[in-house]
This record gives C-alpha cells, sequence and structure tokens, in this order.
C-alpha cells in the first residue's frame, strides 16, 4: 500500500496521500485538502515547505551539496559538457546523440538575429534604464513579431521553433542592450562562431574589427552559463510556471521570470557582491574589519556572497567555478584592489571558525561576480547573464507544465484584515 500520513483537524481525522521521489524526497499531498477538510488551507509564507509540483529536471539536495540536471551530476557536465548540451538536456529530459545535436545547433544559428524594430525599441528607452527592465521588455514584445506563439494548443514543432528562437535570439538582445548604453554601434551575429563565443564578440566586438575571444575566458563563461542553467523551484523559476500556467506566451512566461530575478535577494546577489567590494574599498580596503564586522550580530552589515539559503554544507557551483575563477584571474594577470578584496575576505572565511561553522563559504555568487569584473562586464550586467544561462532552465520548467497539463496556478490565503463592515459616506466620516 501507498505510504500515508494522518492529520487531525477540526476534530476530523484526515488521511493524507505520502508522494516519494525519485530520490527518496517525501511530500505529503494535501491538493485534496480544503476539500475534505471542510475548508482548512496550509499557511506556508514564502513557500519555504511547500511542493508546488513534481518534476524531472533538476534534483537538488541542499544538505548534501548535491546538484543534478536529470539525473547527471552537475561535476560531470561542467567538465564534459557545453552549454547548449546541457539546455538540449534541460529541455529535452536526455543528452543529444551528435546527429541531434548537431540539428539543435544548427536551427539555433539559423534564428541568431532580431527583428531590426528591436533597435527602435531600444533608442526609446532612458538612457539609465536598467538593462533587466529592458531585457524583460525585450523578451515579451517577441510574442508580437510571433504572434503564432500565442495559441497554447500548437503543435510540438511549433513550440520548438518558439523555443529555438528565444535560445538564439537571447544573446543578441543582450549583446545589444549594452551596447546601447555604451552608445556604440550594435554587433550582428556571426554563425561561423559557437554559442558563446559568438555571445562574447557580439558584446565586446566592434563592427569595424571582432574580438579575439580567449579559450580561458570562453571556458569559463560556458561554464558559469552551464551552473546557472537551473535550480530547481526557486523564485524565478515559480514565476515561469506560475504565468505559463494560465496559458500565457512563453516570451511572457520568461520576461515575468526576468522580472523575479531581477531583484538582489535572487539574481541581484552577484551584483550586490560587487558593490560591497566597492564599500570595503572606499572605506580603506581592510577586509579583516569588515569579516569582523559580519560577525556582529548588533551590525547591520550583511555579508554578500557567502552561504545560501539551500545548500547547508556547501555549494557545489562555487567548488566548480571557483577554478575557472582562479584560471580567469590567472590567465588576464589582473590586479585589481577589488578582486584583491575578495581573495581576501575568501581566504578569511575558509579558515575562520565563525563561518565555517555557520556555513558561511563562498558561494557562486561570490565567484561569478569575481569573474564577470575580471573579464570586463560593467556591474549592470551582472543579473543579465544571470539570466541568459538560466533561459534553458526556464524553458524547460515552462515546456514540463504544459506538457502535463497542469492547472492554473492559484495559492490560498488566510484573510487577517477587517471584519465586514459598513459603507459610510465620505463627509460623514471622522
Amino acid at each position: 500500500m501507498s505510504e500515508t500520513g494522518k492529520l487531525i483537524v477540526g476534530g476530523q481525522e484526515l488521511e493524507l496521500p505520502i508522494i516519494t521521489g525519485s530520490e527518496n524526497e517525501k511530500g505529503i499531498d494535501i491538493s485534496k485538502l480544503r476539500a475534505n477538510s471542510g475548508g482548512y488551507t496550509t499557511l506556508d509564507i514564502g513557500f519555504k515547505n511547500t511542493g508546488s509540483t513534481t518534476s524531472g529536471i533538476t534534483f537538488l539536495n541542499g544538505e548534501q551539496g548535491i546538484l543534478r540536471y536529470a539525473g547527471y551530476p552537475i561535476e560531470q557536465l561542467v567538465e564534459n559538457s557545453s552549454f547548449l548540451e546541457v539546455a538540449y538536456l534541460l529541455i529535452n529530459g536526455e543528452l543529444p546523440n551528435q546527429g541531434q545535436f548537431s540539428d539543435f545547433t544548427s536551427s539555433i544559428t539559423q534564428h541568431t538575429l532580431v527583428h531590426e524594430d528591436i533597435k527602435r525599441f531600444l533608442d526609446a528607452y532612458p538612457e539609465r534604464s536598467h538593462p533587466m527592465g529592458q531585457l524583460s521588455s525585450l523578451i515579451c514584445s517577441l510574442a508580437a513579431f510571433y504572434p503564432e506563439s500565442l495559441d497554447p494548443h500548437r503543435g510540438a514543432e511549433e513550440v520548438d521553433k518558439t523555443i529555438v528562437r528565444l535560445l538564439a535570439k537571447m544573446p543578441t538582445m543582450v549583446s545589444w542592450i549594452y551596447k546601447r548604453s555604451m552608445g556604440h554601434p550594435v554587433v550582428y551575429p556571426n554563425n561561423s562562431m559557437d554559442y558563446v563565443t559568438n555571445f562574447l564578440n557580439m558584446f565586446f566586438g566592434l563592427p569595424t574589427q571582432g574580438v579575439d575571444v580567449d579559450p580561458v575566458i570562453a571556458s569559463a563563461m560556458d561554464k558559469l552559463l552551464i551552473l546557472h542553467a537551473d535550480h530547481e523551484q526557486n523564485c524565478s523559476t515559480a514565476t515561469v510556471r506560475v504565468v505559463g500556467s494560465s496559458h500565457a506566451p512563453l516570451y511572457a512566461a520568461i520576461s515575468a521570470g526576468v522580472s523575479a530575478l531581477w531583484g538582489p535577494r535572487h539574481g541581484g546577489a552577484n551584483q550586490a557582491v560587487i558593490e560591497m567590494l566597492k564599500n570595503i574599498q572606499a572605506d580603506g580596503g581592510d577586509s579583516q574589519k569588515w569579516m569582523d564586522k559580519a560577525k556582529d550580530k548588533n551590525d547591520p552589515f550583511r555579508l554578500m556572497g557567502f552561504g545560501h539559503r539551500v545548500y547547508k554544507n556547501f555549494d557545489p557551483r562555487a567548488l566548480l567555478i571557483k577554478k575557472s575563477c582562479d584560471e580567469v584571474l590567472e590567465k588576464l594577470g589582473i590586479h585589481d584592489p577589488l578582486l584583491e578584496i575578495a581573495k581576501k575576505l575568501e581566504e578569511i572565511a575558509l579558515k575562520d571558525d565563525y563561518f565555517i561553522q555557520r556555513k558561511l563559504y563562498p558561494n557562486v555568487d561570490f565567484y561569478s561576480g569575481i569573474i564577470y569584473k575580471a573579464i570586463g562586464f560593467p556591474t549592470e550586467m551582472y543579473t543579465v547573464l544571470f539570466a541568459l544561462g538560466r533561459l534553458p532552465g526556464w524553458i524547460a520548467q515552462w515546456k514540463e507544465m504544459m506538457t502535463e497539463r497542469q492547472p492554473i496556478g492559484r495559492p490560498r490565503q488566510v484573510y487577517v484584515g477587517p471584519n465586514e463592515r459598513q459603507y459610510t459616506p465620505i463627509k460623514t466620516r471622522v
């Protein structure tokens, strides 16, 4: 017999099914609780203990520091795979064979151009508008250029075309956002290059000349994109699924995910790391002083890029990207005061018992911010780069939700406002 749990509420004993995942995760199924209990719901502010779906895309065990995409350890994928191969894995559930991968990359290459009217959109944005707002708007606007994407019942081939278009055009739009912020002419895609090299060329190149992308830089960028590709049911991913559950087009759902990622509590964390380093530098660069402030419970200072809400022992992504971080810094031979402060903070945190006991280790946001700065990306583009990496995960989550015909997301609440009261005309109100 299937395992069940019991809940006694209002004097009534209810039997609740227990769902066991493929990694032996346990979840109490409360989908019929309200109907069977006379109106009771659960209250879980922030959804910290609530599973919103079953999913076969990503497995994460924070206590053991495990991250797997469709069963494959993140360590193996980072070491052996490419970002586009991982994108195929997430979206389709299996690694591609050579023929499938060639078809996939070829189809992406054919759709890297964006409509010329996108330039007009970019020209209309205020000079100081944030790149994440621009990206969210541009992605949503793709639905206007491809109205067939509005049909939630279109065939699988048309859905795949929508997915490929978005994967292909995202690097172009990201690089054009940056170019417009600099007052530079945009650089068009060069389809003779691979996905990551093409992006770096569009971002840092000029129409008059391209850039020689160092393989070490391209490799580090590719690894960062893989590490960011999916991370289970986080804020932005849950947003994509909820928006998509209304049968809004994929472009709208991804646009909403970009907006959710924007916040400093989520995708903006790596930008917050650099801003923290700048504050420490402005104060004189005494890393030990600021680490002591972080240990003082009465000090409002918060150490950014250390520890993680989900990972309780270590962030496996941080262990992987630290190697690339060291390689990039050594290759570029950069002597940046901010990076020197970062390395000192890392050294202190890895040796100090206070940080060790509290699991305040450098996480992926800490190292990704350092790499982005070393490569030359401006700080305000860090979260946009995060979105570029997370795109295949969002797409995979949307596709899974649509394929399984999941119902529209509609959380409940516990009302704590005023009881019924009578309306009084404005002239008689005190």
